[in-house]
């Protein structure tokens, strides 16, 4: 596995996914992702290293942001940190993104088998514990805190803990207090259902560092607009409702750069079409010459002129379902 390189291993990953059910896209080189992946429901933004300390920070943060806004969970999967290759059920984690093997994923995709130990910097394990069930066969089996404290050879204040979900614990103690209560405690580690703060998008439009004239266009129709500098795509953009950004409405995808040439933007389309059958949204192309056709590959094309011209974000989203359908 350490002889395989990049691609080998997202091919690898492409087929694995393909076959545990999954709907593939494309792969989007120099993206801060490299593939989607949807499952029903299930939404995945996947970043594949071989080496998973060569992450870089700045793409974290836009793969985080991009995930929350597509309600995605983003996942970096890789072979190896350093000279050593990740375990298998183990979760890492590099700026706060979960890291995992190709083993790892297999098991989950493939057997629905979830990890259960999580890695710290250092070279350490540890797990989560479940305090209710601690508690409760505690409890059941007529123990003190102090008394499986101390069949345990740990502290009365780190069952506690354990109890109210506190602190982790090592293996070998979970280990021991399982076989102690005759329960598994353990909890394994759902990594498609962490929770992501969602992207807020008031805070966004009032970032006096925008500085795309179309970016400014859009929001003063009422969207909220995510701007992006490592993706197949320049923004996502979110109709702003009565009272707050609509929480059911999948975002837009926008190109808003105006000096692409007509031939980069049909290998954009490419990519813009292949994201909205994974991700269910609408793409559009703003562009701002008046030789281009009002689609390019299937997707709407609206001049810069027709967006300054537009009253709001109502007749903005009609001009561009008008133009898909045709």
């Amino acid at each position: 596995m350490e002889t395989m390189n990049r691609n080998q291993v997202i091919q690898e990953i492409s087929q694995l996914l393909s076959g545990g059910g999954f709907e593939t896209s494309q792969v989007y080189y120099q993206s801060c992702f490299d593939m989607a992946a949807r499952k029903k429901l299930l939404l995945i933004l996947l970043k594949v290293l071989v080496n998973i300390d060569s992450v870089n920070e700045a793409h974290v943060q836009e793969i985080r942001k991009v995930a929350s806004t597509f309600l995605a969970s983003p996942l970096v999967v890789g072979i190896k940190s350093k000279t050593h290759k990740l375990e298998e059920d183990v979760v890492y984690e590099r700026h706060g993104l979960p890291v995992i093997g190709i083993d790892t994923l297999k098991n989950i995709i493939l057997y629905d088998e979830y990890p259960e130990f999580l890695a710290d910097r250092g070279g350490g394990y540890y797990v989560n514990i479940n305090g209710n069930i601690l508690r409760e066969y505690r409890e059941e089996y007529s123990l003190s805190l102090k008394d499986l404290a101390d069949l345990a050879h740990v502290s009365r204040e780190t069952i506690y803990k354990y109890e109210n979900d506190m602190v982790r614990a090592n293996p070998e103690t979970a280990m021991i207090l399982e076989d102690i209560l005759n329960m598994k405690i353990t909890v394994d580690i759902d990594l498609f259902n962490i929770k992501s703060d969602k992207t807020d998008f008031n805070k966004i439009n009032s970032d006096n560092s925008i500085n795309n004239e179309k970016t400014k266009d859009l929001a003063n129709l009422g969207f909220g607009v995510l701007e992006t500098k490592s993706t197949p795509f320049d923004a996502l953009a979110i109709e702003k409702g009565l009272n707050d950004y609509s929480t059911e409405e999948n975002p837009l995808i926008a190109s808003l750069d105006s000096n692409r040439p007509e031939k980069t933007l049909h290998k954009m389309a490419i990519s813009l079409k292949d994201l909205s059958l994974i991700t269910d949204s609408d793409s559009f192309f703003i562009v701002n010459n008046k030789k281009i056709k009002d689609s390019l590959d299937g997707i709407p094309v609206i001049k810069s002129w027709e967006l300054k011209e537009a009253e709001d974000s109502k007749e903005f989203l009609n001009l561009v379902k008008e133009r898909r359908d045709n």
